[in-house]
């Protein structure tokens, strides 16, 4: 049985879809971007972006009753492949443990015109 997953410190969603879905101690995060769930402001720069992301990150896994070090895989997508270096600095504070796999790509666009999105999976 699958379970949604919502949490107010994390942008509502920007179409249809969740958060996060749970099912059979996997838990699905939905691609985040870098807004700041507060002010509804996507954050300046790709740094900025990558931490807003990582914590919206956190926040999502916080409410499903995970922890960072359960993440498994992610998959990172850049508007400019450029940016790829100063991401992989602020992804590595947050995974600075047993980094989980992943896949990182460069992309034409993403919402609302940010610089990067992230998405995770996550298993207990």
């Amino acid at each position: 049985m699958k379970k949604i997953i919502h949490t107010e410190k994390a942008p509502k969603a920007v179409g249809p879809y969740s958060q996060a879905t749970e099912a059979n101690g996997m838990l699905f995060i939905s691609g985040q971007i870098g807004i700041n769930p507060e002010t509804g402001i996507m954050a300046e720069g790709v740094e900025a972006q990558t931490r807003q992301v990582l914590s919206n990150l956190k926040a999502i896994l916080d409410k499903a009753g995970y922890d960072v070090k359960d993440v498994v895989k992610c998959t990172c997508l850049l508007k400019d492949m450029n940016d790829f270096k100063a991401m992989n600095t602020i992804y590595g504070e947050f995974f600075n443990s047993e980094p989980p796999a992943r896949a990182a790509f460069g992309v034409s666009r993403l919402p609302l015109d940010a610089l990067v999105e992230i998405e995770a999976i996550a298993v207990k």
